[in-house]
């Protein structure tokens, strides 16, 4: 089997692709896309702790705390003693973050409609099943 016939190779190689270019759609804005889904994460619900964060993007606890490092520097999130576990700290979104936020949906959204440009709703749908199994059984790998 040649690599490019390969599933995993597919997936991988388009995954990569897509956070190139949304990368560079962002640049200007001086956000990551990796950055843009925590500040989506915690202007869904803020004043959450770097756990909760962790599990809402579904990254790993270190990741998390790189990324939040990364938007404090920039003041688009800020973190807070949490008065119910002295150990963990709440994280907010700033003002400058929320704006960052909502000012790259857009960017986002349409990059995603030019993406899915000829599928069908039905292909979507099959998509979406198909990559949360991948997605379960990568998980359940031993």
């Amino acid at each position: 089997m040649e690599l490019k016939d390969s599933v995993g190779y597919l997936i991988s190689n388009t995954g990569r692709t897509l956070n190139q270019r949304l990368q560079q759609l962002f640049q200007d804005h001086d956000v990551t896309p990796e950055q843009w889904s925590v500040l989506i994460c915690l202007e869904e619900k803020d004043g959450i702790t770097h756990r909760d964060l962790s599990q809402r993007a579904e990254k790993d606890p270190a990741n998390i705390t790189r990324l939040v490092d990364q938007l404090e520097r920039k003041a688009l999130v800020r973190r807070a003693a949490n008065p119910h576990d002295r150990r963990s700290q709440l994280l907010y979104i700033s003002d400058q973050g929320r704006l960052s936020a909502r000012s790259l949906a857009p960017v986002e959204a349409a990059f995603v409609e030019h993406i899915l440009t000829g599928i069908s709703e039905d292909e979507i749908s099959a998509f979406k099943k198909f990559m949360g199994k991948i997605n379960r059984n990568a998980k359940q790998y031993q």
